[in-house]
C-alpha cells in the first residue's frame, strides 16, 4: 500500500503556529488535509499562514503551484477527525485540555486512525489516560517549524503499541523528515531537554554580564552550531579524540568536564531577569521585525539543509 493511501486523508487539530505548518506540509506532500480549530478567524489565519510558508516549500523543492487544492477547513471537530488515517494534535500544553480531547476524538475517529501530539514536554502516557484505545496514540514531536526543521521525535507511551511506533515513523519519512522513536518516556523529550540545558547557560552568560546576546548568538552560530549542523555532541568528540577517538577524548578531555560542570550557572528567572533579556534581546536585534528575522532564518536553514544533502 502506497504512503498516501495508508496515510491519507491526515487531520490537523489547532491551527496555530505549528499546525499551520503541518498542514502546509502534509499539502505540499500530496496529501488531503482537514484542519479543524475553535478560532474564530481560522480559514484566514490558515490560508495565510501557508500562503507565508508556499516560499520556503517551493526552494526546498516543493511543486507548490495548487498548495491549498486538498485543504479542508472543517470547524465541526467530530466531522474533522471521521475518516482520517493520521490525527495530528497541536493545543495547549495543558494536560486536562489535552486528555479532555483526546477521549472526545477517540470517539469519532476511526478504529485505525493514529493518534499523534505535538506536544512539546506531556508525555504521551499522561495525555492518553482517558482514552479507551491508548495503544494508538503516541508523542511525535517536531522542532520548530515544522515545515523545515527535519527531526520529529516518536516518543511511545506505556501503552503505545509497535504497530503504532512503526506506522508513525513510516507516516513522517514519507514526508522526507528524519524522525526517531525514542527509547523511553522523559518530560521534554530529547531536542527540548537539550535545549534547555543549553539555554540555561546562555542566560547566565548573559545576566552575568560575559557577554551580550547578540554575540552569543554569534559564538553558537559560528562554532558549536556549525559543528553540530554536521555531526553531533558525540561524533564530535569521538574525532576530537584524534586517531584514538571518543576513548581518546574521554581520557584526556573528558575527565575535566566535571569540574567545569559545577561553574555552570543557574540563572533565576525573576521578573526583573525576565525584563532585562527581553530589553536586551529587543536592542539586539532592534530595526528588524520578526517577519524580517524568520525570512533570514528559512534562508540559512535551507542553505544548511541543501549543502548537507549534497
Amino acid at each position: 500500500m502506497s504512503c498516501h493511501k495508508q496515510f491519507n486523508p491526515i487531520t490537523i487539530i489547532g491551527a496555530g503556529v505549528i499546525g499551520t505548518s503541518w498542514a502546509a506540509l502534509f499539502l505540499a506532500n500530496g496529501y488531503e488535509v482537514r484542519i479543524n480549530d475553535i478560532s474564530k478567524t481560522l480559514e484566514d489565519d490558515v490560508i495565510n499562514g501557508i500562503k507565508n510558508i508556499e516560499p520556503t516549500l517551493k526552494t526546498l523543492g516543493y511543486d507548490t503551484k495548487d498548495l491549498g487544492k486538498k485543504l479542508i477547513i472543517e470547524k465541526n471537530q467530530s466531522e474533522a477527525v471521521k475518516g482520517a488515517k493520521i490525527i495530528q494534535e497541536n493545543g495547549p500544553e495543558n494536560i486536562e485540555f489535552k486528555q479532555n480531547l483526546y477521549q472526545n476524538l477517540e470517539k469519532y475517529a476511526d478504529e485505525d486512525a493514529i493518534f499523534l501530539t505535538s506536544s512539546s514536554s506531556i508525555p504521551a502516557s499522561i495525555i492518553s489516560e482517558k482514552m479507551n484505545n491508548p495503544e494508538r496514540m503516541c508523542v511525535g514531536h517536531p522542532f520548530n517549524p515544522p515545515h523545515l526543521i527535519p527531526l520529529v521525535e516518536i516518543v511511545p507511551g506505556k501503552a503505545t503499541s509497535e504497530i503504532t511506533l512503526n506506522k508513525s515513523k513510516e507516516f513522517y519519512e514519507s514526508l522526507g523528515k528524519s524522525p526517531i522513536i525514542l527509547k523511553k518516556e522523559i518530560n521534554g523529550f530529547v531536542a527540548n531537554r537539550l535545549q534547555a540545558a543549553i539555554f540555561q547557560e546562555c542566560i547566565n552568560l548573559v545576566l552575568e554580564g560575559v557577554v551580550n546576546p547578540k554575540d552569543l548568538d554569534t559564538v553558537v552560530d559560528s562554532s558549536l552550531g556549525l559543528r553540530w549542523a554536521a555531526d553531533g555532541p558525540f561524533l564530535s568528540f569521538h574525532l576530537g579524540g584524534g586517531n584514538g577517538g571518543f576513548e581518546d577524548f574521554m581520557n584526556h578531555l573528558g575527565k575535566n568536564m566535571p569540574d567545569l560542570w559545577k561553574q555552570l550557572g543557574h540563572p533565576e528567572l525573576n521578573e526583573d531577569n525576565i525584563e532585562k533579556l527581553i530589553t536586551m534581546v529587543n536592542k539586539a536585534y532592534k530595526g528588524l521585525s520578526i517577519s524580517e528575522l524568520s525570512s533570514q532564518r528559512d534562508k540559512k536553514q535551507i542553505n544548511i539543509i541543501n549543502a548537507l544533502n549534497n
